[in-house]
């Protein structure tokens, strides 16, 4: 049994743990709310351009880009996937780089990653050959130049037919307590074309509506990986306040037991130096 001195030492560690803990917590806490305000605002962007570019669609049914032809058949696939740079954050990475890597099994064709986080590249160079692009550092206020190149890179190999198509893998928030991971078709991005209300496309454009669409397309693209990128900000400050709480917590339970012990062990030695004591004199008498 450990010693009294050696209790109260671990004691001492553990709640200078619980400081840190909690202090981490607070910091995600503080964060979460304002990556939450960025997904809210994210969301209403990436709907309003996913609505243009239906209407645009529907204007000119005729019209085919390479972004939304489907190709006949698909020999190489590309995956945009996007993770944290840092961990402390419960199963949030773990479960996405699973939901990537159940992708890579399933597609059944040649495959190369473009990551965004650190712990994506981490990940992916180990079950995939090719990785052309990857970024890591995005800072929480994160901005489209921060991910732009990545997605260029997959657009640029797409247009070229060194990828018949692009997926993308990235957390969503629900909310404080959920974080779900999601893996959508990115390219070609047959889902954008959806019905609007009638007459809503009657825009007069310059130079013309399909030189419009090719433009709108790229952007559509971007904002979707930057919009997942958002969503990938949120759920990690979400899922860090909880991880942080839960260590907390667990660190405070650590330290009651060990309050028991401590108290146990000077207990045992005072009954041990009381019995020395009397049998010191009983021998003396």
């Amino acid at each position: 049994m450990a010693t009294a001195k050696e209790i109260r030492g671990q004691i001492k560690a553990v709640q200078n743990t619980a400081k840190i803990t909690k202090a981490m917590e607070l910091v995600a806490a503080s964060k979460m709310r304002k990556a939450q305000d960025r997904v809210l605002a994210g969301r209403a962007y990436a709907e309003g351009i996913r609505r243009v570019i239906g209407n645009l669609m529907q204007a000119h049914p005729e019209y085919s880009h390479p972004f939304i032809t489907k190709r006949d058949q698909v020999k190489k696939v590309g995956v945009i996937v996007v993770t944290t740079d840092k961990g402390l954050c419960g199963g949030l990475n773990t479960n996405a780089l699973k939901a990537a890597l159940n992708l890579v099994k399933d597609v059944q064709v040649g495959v190369e990653s473009y990551t965004i986080g650190r712990r994506a590249a981490q990940f992916m160079r180990k079950i995939v050959k090719d990785l052309p692009a990857a970024v890591d550092e995005i800072p929480d206020a994160a901005e489209l130049s921060d991910v732009l190149g990545v997605v260029s890179v997959a657009m640029e190999r797409y247009i070229a037919g060194e990828v018949d198509e692009v997926h993308l893998v990235y957390s969503e928030f629900i909310n404080t307590m959920t974080q779900r991971p999601v893996v959508t078709r990115l390219l070609p991005c047959l889902e954008v074309q959806e019905p609007t209300h009638p007459g809503y496309w009657d825009y007069i454009y310059e130079p013309d509506s399909k030189a419009a669409l090719d433009g709108l397309l790229r952007r559509y693209v971007e904002s979707l990986v930057y919009h997942a990128v958002l969503e990938n900000k949120a759920c990690e400050h979400s899922a860090r306040m909880i991880a942080m709480k839960s260590a907390t917590d667990n660190a405070k339970g650590i330290v009651r037991d060990l309050k028991i012990s401590y108290n146990k062990a000077r207990q045992a030695s005072i009954t041990q130096e009381i019995a020395e004591i009397c049998s010191g004199a009983a021998a003396a008498g």
